[in-house]
C-alpha cells in the first residue's frame, strides 16, 4: 500500500530520539510538519523543523486545524490529551516504527526485517542477532528500541534490519510486517500504561502479524499463546528440542527445525553463549531461530554467538573482592528480569527496588528466598519489597536505604558489603524501574559501578559497568 506523505499535513507528538528522526524524515518526504513536546528545551533541539519550515509549539493539548496525521512517540500513553482529541478527530495516530514500514516499503528494494520482542531480553537477543548476521556477512543493523530509531536505520538503507520492539512501538503500528518476529516472554510490566495483562500481550503479539516465520519461546505460555495461527511456526526450548524446534542436546544448541538433516544440526555449543545462564541461553536460541528462518548457516550462528559483546548493565561483573562478585544488572527492571538474574547465583546479596509499575514482586521472592544472604532495598516502592521478604524470607537480613539519590546508592552498596562473604554475589537486580531515583536505568548501574570502586577494600579486579 503507498502511503503518500509529501504535502500532508503532520503532526510530531514528542521531541525525543525517536521523535526527531521521525520529523526530519517527514520533512524530507515532503511533509508539513509541526511538532509538540511538554519540554521547551527539547522541543527547541528540533532546529531542523524550524529550517526546513515547519513549526514547533509547545505543550499542545490538540492537533492544530487541518492536522491528517500524528506521528506519536512511544512513551505516550494512549490517554494523553493531545492522542484523545486526535482520535476523536479520526485523526490516524501511529509510531515512529510504523512511519518508517511505510517510508521502507517506498525504497526499490524495502530492508527484510526481523523482529524482536518480549517482556525481558530484547536488548541481548536483537544485538546477538546482529552479531549471527554480521558473520554471515549480511548488511545489518540493530535498531528500535535498542537505540537507533528505526527510521534512521531505514534512511542508511541497510539490507536488513534487527528490530527491537516495545510494547509501545508495537501498540502504535498498525501495517507492520516482519519477515520474522518473535516474543521472548511475557510478564507482568507496564500495566500502569496498558491497563491489563491481556492488553500488553495484544501489543505484543503485533510483531507477528504478517510474518513468513512466528518463531515463540515453547517454554513460555504468553509466547506460544501469541504465536497460534501466525506465519509458519517454529520454537525453540532449553530441553531436548522436537521436530520444528531449537534447542539444547548434550552441552550443545541444536536446530530441528531449519536444518535439512532429520536429527537436527549442531549450531553452537553451550559454552559460546556468554554471559551464560538459562536466560541468555534462550536468547541465544531465540536469536539463532530469527537468523535461521532468514538462511543464515550454522557457521555463521556459532561465529556471531562467540563474537557477540554484551551491553552495559546487563550481568555485568563491575569487581571482586575477597571472593564476593560485584554484579550490576540495573537492566532488570521488572520481576521477570531480575527472576532471571537472581537464578544464576547460589548466594546473593541483593540490592532491590525502586518503580514497581503495578508489577507484584511477590513470587520473586518466594521462588528465590532460598538463594538470599541479605537484602537492601532503595526507592520508592521498596516497602513492598520488605513486605514480601517478611512472608517468605523472614530470617534473611533486610536493610532499608531512605535517600533518593546517588548517595542512596552509596549508602546501599556499603550496606551490601557488610553482608557480603567469600562466595556470595553481590546484585543489582532492582525489579523494579529507576526513574524515582535517576535519569534511567543506566544511570542506577553508573552509580552502582561508582560506589563499588570506592569501597574501602580495593577491588582485586574490575571491568566497568
Amino acid at each position: 500500500m503507498t502511503r503518500t506523505l509529501r504535502g500532508r499535513r503532520v503532526l510530531v507528538a514528542g521531541a525525543g530520539v525517536s521523535g526527531r528522526s521521525a520529523a526530519e524524515a517527514l520533512l524530507d518526504a515532503g511533509a508539513e510538519v509541526t511538532a509538540t513536546d511538554a519540554s521547551e528545551e527539547r522541543l527547541a533541539a528540533l532546529e531542523a523543523v524550524e529550517a526546513g519550515g515547519g513549526r514547533l509549539l509547545a505543550g499542545l493539548l490538540e492537533p492544530p486545524a487541518g492536522t491528517e496525521l500524528v506521528v506519536t512517540s512511544p512513551g505516550w500513553k494512549p490517554t494523553a490529551p493531545l492522542l484523545a482529541a486526535a482520535r476523536a478527530a479520526g485523526i490516524e495516530i501511529i509510531g515512529e516504527v510504523e512511519l518508517a514500514w511505510w517510508l521502507d516499503r517506498e525504497r526499490d528494494r524495502p530492508a527484510d526485517w526481523l523482529a524482536v520482542t518480549g517482556t525481558n531480553g530484547k536488548t541481548t537477543t536483537v544485538t546477538m542477532l546482529e552479531s549471527v548476521l554480521r558473520a554471515a556477512d549480511l548488511d545489518v543493523v540493530a535498531c528500535g528500541n535498542v537505540g537507533l530509531p528505526v527510521v534512521d536505520a531505514v534512511r542508511a538503507g541497510h539490507r536488513v534490519l534487527a528490530v527491537e520492539l516495545s510494547s509501545f512501538q508495537l501498540h502504535w503500528s498498525n501495517s507492520l510486517a516482519a519477515h520474522a518476529g518473535v516474543v521472548l516472554n511475557l510478564a507482568d510490566d507496564h500495566l500502569d500504561w496498558h491497563g491489563t495483562l491481556d492488553a500488553y500481550g495484544a501489543a505484543k503479539a503485533k510483531v507477528h502479524a504478517g510474518n513468513v516465520v512466528a518463531v515463540h519461546n515453547a517454554d513460555d505460555e504468553w509466547s506460544t499463546r501469541l504465536a497460534t495461527g501466525a506465519g509458519r511456526p517454529a520454537s525453540f526450548t532449553l530441553g531436548e528440542p522436537r521436530p520444528g524446534q531449537l534447542g539444547i542436546i548434550g552441552g550443545n544448541l541444536v536446530d530441528r527445525a531449519f536444518a535439512d538433516e532429520a536429527d537436527g544440526e549442531v549450531l553452537a555449543a553451550v559454552a559460546d553463549v556468554h554471559p551464560g545462564g538459562p536466560h541468555n541461553l534462550a536468547n541465544a536460541l531465540a536469536a539463532a531461530a530469527l537468523a535461521r528462518s532468514y538462511g543464515v548457516p550454522a557457521d555463521a550462528v556459532r561465529r556471531g554467538l562467540r563474537a557477540f559483546q554484551p551491553g552495559a548493565h546487563r550481568s555485568a561483573v563491575i569487581a571482586d573482592t575477597g571472593g564476593t562478585t560485584w554484579i550490576d544488572d540495573s537492566k532488570a527492571t521488572n520481576p521477570h528480569a531480575a527472576d532471571a538474574a537472581l537464578r544464576a547465583h547460589e548466594s546473593v546479596v541483593w540490592i532491590a527496588g525502586g518503580l514497581l509499575k503495578g508489577a507484584d514482586v511477590d513470587e520473586l521472592v518466594a521462588r528465590n528466598a532460598h538463594r538470599l544472604a541479605a537484602a537492601v532495598l532503595i526507592g520508592r516502592d521498596r516497602a513492598a519489597f520488605a513486605e514480601a521478604l517478611a512472608r517468605h524470607a523472614p530470617e534473611v537480613p533486610v536493610e532499608q536505604i531512605a535517600a533518593g539519590d546517588d548517595s542512596g546508592m552509596s549508602q546501599a552498596v556499603a550496606k551490601a558489603a557488610e553482608h557480603a562473604a567469600p562466595g556470595t554475589a553481590v546484585l543489582l537486580a532492582p525489579a523494579a524501574a529507576s526513574m524515582d531515583m535517576f535519569t534511567d536505568y543506566a544511570h542506577r548501574g553508573r552509580a552502582f559501578a561508582d560506589a563499588v570502586r570506592d569501597l574501602p577494600a580495593a577491588p582485586t579486579s574490575a571491568t566497568g559497568g
